[in-house]
């Protein structure tokens, strides 16, 4: 299909994810003060919607705990800047198998499988503007497991979403999750305006060359809304390539550590970046109201 430049751009900072970079970067935000200080310093930057995972204040390691997101949303409520809230849906779907030869019983270390209800007990609690639902099963390399979202599972998820009046952002890690999503639409359980993440260069989804995306891009329906971003050394080019394919930006520690060749970086640099490469493109950057309009959301 032609391109077509999007000239009116949101962006998305994914503040500190579930991955294991805690070791590697010092600016990974920890605990709720953390998260939530970064998420609004990402805010003050550019940043339109903050994405926000949390992690054991202790460790590090991602976390589930309720009370947690509970913190990260009342202090990201109460600051002196608008954004809107993007919390993951992610966790709880981890399997990890025994070995080749035996993969039965599960790896009870890292395996973290739950139901639908608890996989969104805190967005029913907190009640972000929106939340993630990852719309298929995929590999991942590190750690090798498996992301298990089963399609009934994410038929009574998007359900749940829908009716606790939360707009799911669909994250689609290859094209079968976007044919799901269309799936899910036909049948009434995400509505419209449908809102996409494409997810690329995660090992083994779909990977982040242009054909690739272009491929990803080709298959969204024209009146969705999409988003992408790449993860390491592609992934402050991203921001044009989503940008001149119509889409919008995600940047972030969750993606990425680096602004630049062995430069660490914080959130808020991220999308300093991101915004100079939009507004160096001849785009305009809009802001969490703009947002609300476009994606029809609930401010809360």
């Amino acid at each position: 299909m032609p391109l077509a430049m999007n000239r009116d751009v949101f962006i998305t900072c994914a503040v500190t994810g579930a991955g294991d970079t805690v070791s590697r970067s010092s600016h990974v935000p920890i605990t709720p003060k953390q998260i939530a200080e970064s998420a609004i310093d990402a805010a003050k930057a550019g940043a339109a919607v903050v994405h926000c995972h949390v992690r054991d204040p202790g460790t590090g390691a991602a976390s589930r705990r309720n009370d947690l997101y509970r913190e990260v949303t009342d202090r990201i409520r109460s600051a002196d800047i608008d954004v809107v809230l993007n919390l993951t849906a992610g966790m709880g779907g981890d399997l990890i198998f025994g070995d080749v030869e035996s993969p039965l019983p599960l790896n009870a270390k890292g395996t973290d499988m739950v139901g639908a209800s608890e996989r969104v007990s805190h967005i029913a609690e907190c009640l972000p503007e929106i939340c993630t639902l990852d719309c298929g099963t995929m590999n991942f390399n590190l750690g090798d497991y498996v992301m298990t979202n089963t399609p009934a599972m994410l038929r009574a998820m998007a359900s749940k979403m829908t009716a606790l009046g939360v707009r799911p952002e669909i994250e689609a890690f290859d094209t079968g999750h976007l044919w799901f999503a269309k799936q899910l639409a036909e049948e009434g359980l995400i509505e419209d305006p449908v809102l996409i993440q494409l997810c690329m260069g995660i090992p083994w989804g779909a990977p982040d060359d242009l054909n690739t995306f272009m491929a990803m891009v080709n298959n969204v329906p024209a009146s969705w809304t999409f988003s992408a971003f790449s993860i390491g050394r592609n992934a402050m080019a991203y921001p044009a390539a989503a940008v001149l394919a119509g889409g919008n930006v995600r940047v972030g520690l969750e993606d990425n550590l680096f602004v630049g060749k062995g430069q660490f970086a914080t959130n808020a640099q991220l999308v300093k970046k991101a915004v100079q490469v939009v507004e160096g493109m001849g785009a305009r950057i809009i802001g969490p109201e703009d947002v609300r309009k476009k994606l029809k959301l609930t401010k809360r």
